[in-house]
């Protein structure tokens, strides 16, 4: 007699799902979920982002004087007049430059700064920590620290300048020197916070590629360039949008470093005045033009868009074709 056997395990009946709405819901919680978990930032966003500046717009639009009740819409009159306000066109000179002379050595320091640190350097941590020091400290004790600094009469910098033949400059009187004392406060302030940002960058960059191209023959400097540098793009784009969106709105810096009866005008001949200082001063004390004060805040809005995509155009157009993969631009 033959017994013929079947190798093949027995299949098991498919159970009923006794609750099919699980599924459905399962299905639900993967496809809805990442949305409600993002939405109290788009929420609070709405509420004190988006629907002040959407206020702000309409304000702007109307003659409205915070001591007043009666506020007429009077369209885009407060935005012609802003235009061919000479104080404004001042405003923003001063700011503009102000941004540039600071900004640009801040992040060539922060780039250099944070090479440094990447190293095998004793007591990095100490050291890291260190530079982060300036951004923690009063911006207003900085400022009166930095005011004492640039003074004429008994300033150190002026004494230092002294002891080279420099003739003592007045930092607070002259126009450009007020703008190069406020610069390297807010680059003093500033620098070790974008350096950590880009050391956090660095050491995420594969150790391979620099073993690669120290075989190749290239150097440091040469690895820096052309590794570095290219995979840091990222994150100097980033740097750079947050450097230029508080360059534009700075309003503590020369606020503090100039005093007298009415430091908001940024000196006696407006030297160092920035848009958010002209802003203040319209739509708050002296004036209280609440409206023309809301047209300068909007126009500086849209000066902050246009600079921004400005630098990363710029930034795109030098970075690109270079990269650390053996073609344009790579280590030889």
């Amino acid at each position: 007699m033959t017994v013929q056997l079947d190798a093949r395990p027995p299949v098991a009946p498919k159970a009923d799902n006794p609750h099919p709405s699980w599924g459905r819901l399962s299905r639900l919680d993967t496809r809805y979920s990442p949305y409600l978990y993002v939405a109290p930032f788009f929420l609070l966003f709405a509420v004190f982002g988006a629907y002040p500046l959407a206020y702000t717009f309409w304000v702007s639009l109307h003659d409205w004087d915070l001591l007043g009740t009666d506020h007429p819409f009077v369209g885009a009159e407060n935005y012609t007049r802003l235009l061919a306000d000479t104080d404004f066109w001042h405003a923003l000179v001063n700011t503009l430059g102000i941004f540039v002379i600071s900004t640009v050595p801040q992040l060539l320091a922060a780039l250099w700064l944070a090479n440094l640190l990447n190293r095998g350097l004793r007591a990095r941590t100490g050291w890291r920590m260190a530079v982060l020091v300036p951004n923690v400290t009063s911006t207003a004790a900085v400022a009166i620290v930095f005011g004492v600094l640039f003074g004429r009469e008994f300033g150190m910098i002026n004494w230092l300048l002294d002891l080279v033949g420099v003739d003592a400059i007045g930092w607070k009187s002259n126009r450009f020197a007020s703008w190069v004392a406020i610069s390297a406060m807010v680059d003093w302030r500033w620098t070790g916070y974008n350096a950590l940002i880009l050391l956090a960058a660095m050491q995420a960059i594969p150790r391979d590629l620099y073993e690669a191209a120290a075989i190749d023959g290239a150097s440091r400097v040469r690895q820096f360039w052309s590794v570095t540098v290219p995979l840091l793009k990222p994150t100097i784009v980033f740097c750079t949008i947050i450097a230029t969106i508080g360059g534009l709105q700075l309003f503590t810096e020369p606020r503090m470093f100039h005093s007298g009866t009415n430091p908001i005008r940024g000196g006696p001949l407006r030297e160092s005045q920035t848009l958010t200082m002209y802003m203040f001063e319209n739509a708050f004390a002296p004036h209280y033009n609440f409206g023309y004060g809301s047209a300068v805040a909007w126009l500086l809005f849209a000066l902050i868009a246009i600079v921004a995509v400005v630098n990363v155009l710029l930034l795109r157009r030098l970075g690109g074709g270079s990269g650390p993969d053996g073609r344009k631009g790579a280590a030889r």
